[in-house]
């Protein structure tokens, strides 16, 4: 499999939403469970050297992903992700948020809500993703983190793992 498109990253007018979209070689349903079954995206969710481990997935409307990512350095964030909307292989949205171990919200950093779509095409399959913060300064306290470079160096990985297990 060939990679097929670079991640496009925009952030919008008002500095409150950000949309990324990336093409993959591969057939919507394989996509689709890559991000959709823990398993698989404790694979490749986390940006290199570090790693993605789930606590507990529940993906179902009102279900949440419990995760923690972990560093080479023994550094631990954890996230939590509530799944609000699914239509399955077309699209789902939720918030994500930074957390504890136990899903207690982190106050410190903001939460996102994310739609991800799905669609087929003669390419394979393309991820859109449309995030908003409740502030222009919140995207832009995740930008600051390494948001966008993070997220890119996971769409890789899912690029890498696609290709390991094409079908």
């Amino acid at each position: 499999m060939e990679q097929t498109h670079q991640m496009q990253f925009k952030l919008a007018a008002d500095g409150k939403s950000v949309h990324i979209s990336r093409q993959y070689a591969a057939p919507l349903q394989q996509v689709w469970e890559a991000w959709t079954d823990a398993t698989i995206l404790d694979q490749w969710w986390a940006p290199q050297p570090w790693k993605c481990h789930t606590k507990h997935m529940d993906f179902s409307e009102g279900g949440q992903w419990l995760y923690s990512m972990q560093g080479p350095e023994g550094e631990e964030t954890w996230s939590l992700c509530s799944y609000e909307e699914i239509e399955p292989l077309s699209y789902f949205e939720g918030k994500d948020a930074f957390c504890d171990e136990h899903g207690n919200p982190n106050h410190d950093f903001p939460s996102i809500h994310w739609r991800t779509e799905f669609s087929e095409n003669e390419l394979g399959t393309l991820v859109e993703n449309h995030l908003r913060a409740k502030s222009a300064d919140d995207l832009q306290q995740l930008v600051n983190l390494g948001f966008r470079e993070g997220f890119e160096m996971g769409q890789n990985n899912l690029e890498a793992w696609l290709t390991k297990h094409s079908r």
